[in-house]
């Protein structure tokens, strides 16, 4: 099989979507990677890495697209890299189509492509094993961009969210209790602020409240309590999602209205569409808007400015599955494992694991 890695064209994007190591083992099994020029630089990777572990490197996007029976990415493809993708070939990528411009399922219908979304593995227990580690640490890096975007020169408040002697700490309401909203939490905590969190799960909400021996308030996310809480809020988390749907709209422009002039909200549900009625995408390059006095921060890659770490997180998880998609192609491994059948969404120019919804909110 011929395997190729393309650059990641999104801004602010340095992951990518093998290592020389991933490549040595497919390369040993027989198989032929080509490396798009500089696809790995931004994960600690030179091409000269992928080189001795028998990588081809071509020195085109096209061509890395266009010679491959298996793409494998990190964040969506592009509608010009989708034009690239030969019919009847397979793409592996954290896909997010709920949130996508409905033209691109299009494409993917049409090419007869065989497309595995990787935040819709999901195993019997209802986890989701590839996506988890990218949510810890969109988590966790929520507590560190929410650190600077509260200073008075990134346009917040001016408060410091662990306070100090005498001065109380910052006040942080994570929406979600899930695995990022579980690291957000966390984070906070690390840093020294108090920390409330809503979700509708009671059972998740007591097992958070006992791990973190109470030092957090758990709250059931009735809209009245959801709205409350954003009243008092330094920083507001959203992190809510159901998997292969468009994120719930969970806050309200009234209630996000109604928070503290300067205050922060940063979207983790972006990448789904958003979990608040004000969310648009932003980038790394130009991260917040202000909308009703509330600095907004919702970039759908957080994880992409930490590829090092993404990286090799990924990875981690995604290699077993990309494994058995190589040896077997997608339609045989699907087969042989239900976790994997939970990700494949298009299969020749099928719909599968994925239903096509009208939103009035923007897609990407």
């Amino acid at each position: 099989m011929n395997i190729g890695i393309p650059k990641e064209s999104r801004p602010g994007e340095f992951r990518v979507g093998l290592s020389p190591v991933g490549v040595r083992l497919l390369k040993g099994a027989g198989h032929t990677c080509f490396l798009e020029a500089g696809a790995g630089a931004g994960s600690g990777f030179p091409d000269e890495q992928y080189r001795q572990a028998g990588a081809t490197v071509v020195h085109s996007a096209e061509e890395a697209w266009r010679r491959a029976d298996l793409v494998l990415k990190v964040s969506r493809p592009t509608m010009e890299e989708l034009d690239w993708l030969q019919a009847g070939k397979a793409l592996m990528a954290y896909l997010y189509l709920a949130a996508a411009h409905p033209g691109k399922l299009d494409v993917l219908l049409e090419k007869r492509i065989s497309a595995v979304a990787y935040e819709q593995i999901q195993l019997a227990d209802g986890s989701l094993p590839v996506l988890k580690p990218l949510s810890q640490i969109g988590g966790r890096m929520a507590a560190q961009v929410a650190a600077r975007l509260l200073q008075n020169d990134a346009g917040g408040h001016g408060k410091l969210i662990g306070g100090v002697a005498g001065v109380p700490p910052s006040e942080v309401v994570v929406v979600g209790a899930g695995v990022a909203g579980e690291a957000a939490a966390r984070a906070f905590l690390g840093m020294g602020a108090h920390v409330t969190v809503l979700d509708t799960d009671l059972a998740r909400l007591q097992w958070l409240d006992e791990f973190l021996s109470g030092r957090l308030t758990t709250v059931v996310a009735h809209p009245f309590h959801v709205a409350r809480a954003a009243e008092y809020a330094d920083v507001v988390v959203g992190a809510v999602m159901v998997p292969g749907e468009r994120s719930p709209l969970v806050l309200t422009r009234a209630m996000l209205r109604k928070m503290k002039p300067g205050a922060l909200f940063i979207d983790l549900s972006i990448d789904q569409g958003g979990c608040a009625e004000t969310s648009r995408p932003t980038t790394h390059e130009a991260p917040t808007y202000v909308e009703d006095g509330v600095v907004h921060c919702c970039i759908p890659n957080l994880g992409g400015v930490v590829a090092r770490t993404a990286t090799h997180a990924f990875l981690n998880a995604a290699a077993p599955y990309v494994e058995r998609v190589v040896v077997n192609g997608v339609e045989a491994a699907a087969a042989a494992d239900p976790a994997l059948a939970h990700g494949v969404v298009t299969h020749a120019g099928e719909l599968r694991n994925f239903r096509r919804v009208s939103y009035t909110r923007p897609a990407e």
